[in-house]
């Protein structure tokens, strides 16, 4: 039983560990927000490929290591508070501007990073095993860029539709209220 207890505390410090030194710049959230646009980007109409150097011009280097290199921001950041107060809206990808999620499949699991039951366009997202860092995880990239997302995770005993949780990082996302994009808010409209 000691060395079971042991080996999880191991497990988890070294996870936290790898968790700080994946951004480059641990006070870089300080300075880092979710980017919130006046209207919905045009959706692209094929794979979006790009070479380091491209990906490195148009992303912030925090987006460079998640999205490109599969790291991971720090949980329970600014960017994480925003997104909690963001209202209805939609979440786009920092890379290709892909619609990935809205803020119907939005739901608070108190994790640290925003959560998702499910994406908003499933052609725009899918899933890889992943067994990095020794454990078994299903990691979520965006379908058109290849950009590392987060993961999604099954079977936590979350009061949603799907039992599901797409645990994303919030600086990969690009969000749009519905009012200014002129939509509505799909959860009135299901009232």
């Amino acid at each position: 039983m000691k060395s079971t207890v042991r080996t999880f505390a191991v497990t988890c410090i070294t996870g936290l560990t790898l968790l700080q030194s994946s951004c480059d710049d641990a006070n870089a959230d300080a300075k880092e927000e979710i980017k919130v646009e006046k209207e919905a980007p045009a959706q692209p109409k094929k794979p979006v490929i790009k070479t380091d150097e491209e990906w490195k011009k148009i992303l912030t280097p925090e987006q460079y290591e998640i999205l490109r290199k599969h790291g991971t921001e720090r949980p329970w950041g600014k960017v994480y508070e925003e997104f909690k107060k963001q209202g209805a809206g939609t979440y786009y990808c920092a890379g290709c501007d892909a619609e990935l999620f809205t803020s119907k499949e939005k739901f608070d699991a108190r994790c640290g990073w925003p959560a998702f039951f499910d994406s908003s366009k499933h052609e725009n997202v899918k899933t890889l095993r992943d067994t990095s860092f020794g454990t078994v995880r299903i990691e979520v990239r965006c379908n058109v860029c290849d950009g590392h997302l987060g993961h999604v995770f099954s079977g936590e005993g979350f009061d949603t539709p799907t039992d599901q949780r797409y645990c994303i990082n919030a600086k990969v996302l690009k969000f749009v209220p519905f009012a200014e994009a002129g939509k509505k808010d799909p959860k009135k409209e299901d009232k």
